[in-house]
């Protein structure tokens, strides 16, 4: 029985070497094997997924994000190829000047060493998480959920195999145990893991922000608003709510809360109406938007409280709020956002600017759906999440930031007193 990841640890820190020794080709070379990798193991794969998809409940909204299909792994081998085609990030001169004395100086760009993943029931967290790591030249340590452990299983048995063949140390993608024991000795591994990532749920994002030592970068959490403003374009402020709700209502970046402008609440709420009910859509409305639904009899309607206005809810349920004017809107996001995407729906130029300028967001939207955020529509390849903070990365948190920088100084003897 596993007492300590210590060891693991320490394996994955000594191959990280490795893979910093490897060319942009080799590393090319590896991610477009295990694309072919994947689409050989399909059947594999997704005889493990179902191992899993059997033990949660069918109620329970992360069970889609577990789901894996055909669909799904030709996208992670899709993914895996768009990454290998980006440019490699390390090695990259920032800067380069002499400066007094005739030292040679240079800013270079070197990976983060090794990079610790821990989230939950997402099984392509696992290929993305490794993909972008690989190219970027940084291994790292896994520590995906139980909910998903037949399914990381099997996708890191075949990082392996793709490792193997390339002649890297395996331990530099290391699957950790699901204990949960385990995480707080994963946060305060100083000495062997140089960045924390958690993926996930608010309370996880929390529970690591407390408790890590090692520096965090968070993602995962999405509290989504969309605003339709009084001189919107009625018909497209629907097919944006409705796309940024129910497309996949378990994703971080799908809407969780409509803002409607008071001039035109009893005008564009019924047109909510069928596409609502054909979506199962449960409506948490204020006060000023509930007689609107009850007036149509709409059949799973509920008086919002105060905890359904920033809530992320991960399922077919949406919080209503109605405001009187662009003032109030801003206000009510300002208070409730995750400061993950906000959209405004909007023809007043002067309204969508001051959206744009004001709204605090890794991701502002005009009359777009919140459902967009995402690293490989942005054209990074793939993503480790979404960043909702504003250090180091923010928004799709990708390719371009698993690396950090490194002087390089070259003399011929020179001295300073």
């Amino acid at each position: 029985m596993t007492t300590t990841i210590v060891p693991q640890l320490q394996a994955t820190q000594q191959a990280a070497a490795q893979v910093r020794r490897l060319t942009s080709e080799q590393k090319t070379a590896l991610l477009n094997r295990l694309a072919d990798l994947l689409l050989e193991h399909q059947a594999l794969i997704m005889a493990e997924n179902q191992k899993d998809m059997e033990r949660m409940p069918d109620g329970d909204p992360k069970k889609d994000r577990l789901f894996l299909n055909e669909k799904r792994i030709q996208g992670l081998a899709d993914s895996l190829r768009d990454v290998a085609l980006l440019p490699d990030p390390s090695g990259q001169v920032l800067l380069e000047r002499e400066i007094e004395q005739g030292l040679k100086l240079k800013k270079i760009a070197v990976p983060l060493g090794v990079v610790g993943a821990i989230y939950e029931s997402r099984p392509n967290v696992t290929v993305d998480v490794a993909s972008l790591c690989l190219r970027s030249g940084n291994a790292c340590v896994l520590k995906g959920g139980k909910e998903a452990d037949f399914s990381n299983r099997c996708l890191v048995g075949l990082i392996h195999q793709a490792l193997q063949e390339a002649g890297v140390d395996t331990s530099a993608v290391m699957l950790l145990p699901t204990d949960r024991q385990f995480v707080t000795e994963l946060l305060t591994a100083t000495r062997y893991v140089d960045i924390i990532i958690p993926r996930g749920s608010e309370s996880l994002i929390q529970f690591v922000r407390k408790n890590s030592l090692i520096p965090t970068i968070e993602t995962g959490a999405g509290v989504c608003h969309g605003y339709i403003e009084s001189t919107a374009d009625l018909a497209k402020a629907r097919d944006i709510v409705v796309n940024a709700r129910v497309s996949r209502p378990s994703v971080c970046n799908s809407m969780d809360c409509v803002i409607v402008d008071s001039a035109i609440a009893a005008e564009f709420l019924p047109m909510l109406n069928d596409d609502f009910i054909k979506w199962n859509v449960e409506v948490y409305a204020d006060e000023a938007s509930y007689p609107i639904f009850e007036g149509m009899s709409y059949p799973k309607l509920q008086h919002a409280q105060p905890q359904d206005f920033g809530r992320e809810f991960l399922d077919y349920k949406l919080a209503v709020k109605v405001v009187d004017g662009l003032d109030e809107a801003l206000s009510h996001i300002q208070n409730y956002s995750s400061r993950h995407s906000e959209a405004i729906i909007s023809q007043n130029q002067a309204a969508i600017d001051r959206f744009l300028a004001e709204v605090d967001a890794a991701a502002v939207y005009a009359n777009a759906s919140t459902r967009f955020t995402d690293g490989g529509v942005f054209g990074l390849g793939a993503e480790i999440g979404i960043s909702t903070q504003k250090l180091h990365a923010r928004g799709p948190f990708a390719l371009e930031k698993l690396v950090t920088e490194k002087w390089v100084v070259v003399g011929d003897g020179q001295v300073r007193w």
